[in-house]
């Protein structure tokens, strides 16, 4: 189909924008019917993929305005145009239809109303599109100033002002063909890619490493995300769990000691110790990995079934999912809504059993091994100060009681 024309004054916008922060200008666009192609195409889109859920779907929770001006956003970069029956807004429901609900060409053709070839044809331009501007909408955010949840906490503040995000790992499967699986079978006999993911305190990712082997440990994913340009600001680092090393930018708990949060209240008593307390304090932070990554699978299923696209399509599915994320965080979509006991009812693709991540640093990473022992004494020293503040906060309630 032939691309539509723009006009001499919307090129020329359209050319300023290219200049402009992208979340600034997703935040600053305009709600004119003149510039907006057709303003019941984002109400609509929206309705379908609202309505389209279907029972035990948590609601997808994007807005009409937040689909504008995407799709503003996409045009203004020339990765994505108006055809003649097709707006850009069309274009990219039912991209997010196909990552929301799993649906392959023949339920998006059949509920679009649109031939295979134009589906296909637009899905794989939106992919093109949303990957393209992943640095743009998934980095580090520009201020380095602690995160007022840290700032605010005596529990937090004092030791972890340093800290920027946590990271995590999950699995992804895929479908591949047998002469290539072996490499993507992972310890739980799945075929997956193992993806990394790194967020904010405000539920942000700033970073996705996708595509690896399933076989790969998380460690391995993060050393391979470290070499393609992976960096952590001077000075910050990130919390991260057992299967990966400890390190001055990586700040793992305490091996063999109880760190998760519900270990500690089933037993129902106080740490023990300085290693105990710092366990659990980093549990607590590091959860905003975890609440993220929960977000991001309720909102896109897909991430949790294996699918019969392209091999290399597959590949590309989490870190579309992760831009469409951020973007709908960063301009106020609503994920108050979401339960923790949700569960993921996509019957058109059969689920698999993915592992959790590692538990147990595999020592396997020799660039990383080399600096477990700055990244033990600096956590010794955050643990430490802690302790020793908890203590003294302690035997003054006792003297007060």
């Amino acid at each position: 189909m032939d691309p539509e024309e723009l006009s001499e004054s919307e090129e020329e916008d359209d050319e300023m924008m290219l200049f402009v922060f992208p979340a600034l200008y997703l935040a600053s666009i305009g709600h004119d019917t003149e510039s907006t192609p057709r303003r019941s195409d984002a109400e609509w889109i929206c309705e379908v993929l609202e309505d389209d859920r279907g029972q035990g779907y948590e609601k997808l929770r994007i807005e009409p305005r937040i689909l504008r001006d995407f799709s503003r956003y996409v045009r203004s970069k020339h990765l994505l145009r108006n055809t003649r029956g097709v707006s850009i807004e069309e274009q990219i429901g039912m991209f997010i239809y196909m990552l929301s609900r799993n649906a392959n060409f023949e339920k998006l053709s059949a509920r679009f109303e649109r031939s295979r070839e134009t589906i296909h044809r637009h899905i794989k331009a939106c992919f093109d599109a949303t990957i393209s501007v992943k640095g743009d909408f998934v980095k580090h955010p520009p201020s380095t100033e602690t995160h007022w949840k840290i700032s605010s906490d005596p529990h937090y503040g004092p030791y972890f002002e340093n800290c920027i995000g946590a990271i995590d790992g999950i699995h992804v499967p895929v479908t591949i063909s047998d002469r290539e699986a072996a490499p993507y079978r992972n310890r739980e006999g799945s075929l997956t890619q193992n993806v990394m993911l790194a967020c904010d305190f405000d539920l942000n990712f700033v970073h996705v490493s996708h595509g690896h082997e399933g076989s790969v440990s998380d460690a391995a994913v993060l050393y391979s995300a470290i070499e393609s340009g992976f960096q952590v600001p001077g000075g910050k680092y990130y919390l991260v769990d057992g299967g990966y090393p400890n390190t001055p930018c990586f700040l793992a708990p305490y091996s063999g000691v109880p760190y998760h949060t519900e270990e500690q209240e089933k037993r129902n008593c106080q740490p023990g110790d300085y290693k105990e307390l710092f366990n659990l304090r980093h549990a607590h932070l590091r959860n905003h990995i975890r609440h993220a990554i929960r977000i991001l699978k309720m909102r896109f299923p897909i991430l949790n079934v294996a699918t019969f696209y392209r091999f290399e399509t597959q590949l590309k599915i989490p870190a579309a999912a992760v831009v469409l994320h951020n973007i709908i965080q960063r301009q106020g979509g609503d994920y108050g809504g979401f339960s923790s006991n949700w569960t993921i009812p996509v019957s058109t693709r059969k689920t698999v059993a993915l592992p959790s991540g590692d538990d147990v640093y595999g020592n396997d990473v020799a660039a990383l091994n080399s600096q477990c022992d700055a990244g033990n004494a600096f956590r010794d020293g955050i643990a430490e100060k802690m302790w020793a503040n908890y203590v003294r906060n302690r035997w003054t309630i006792e003297e007060e009681t």
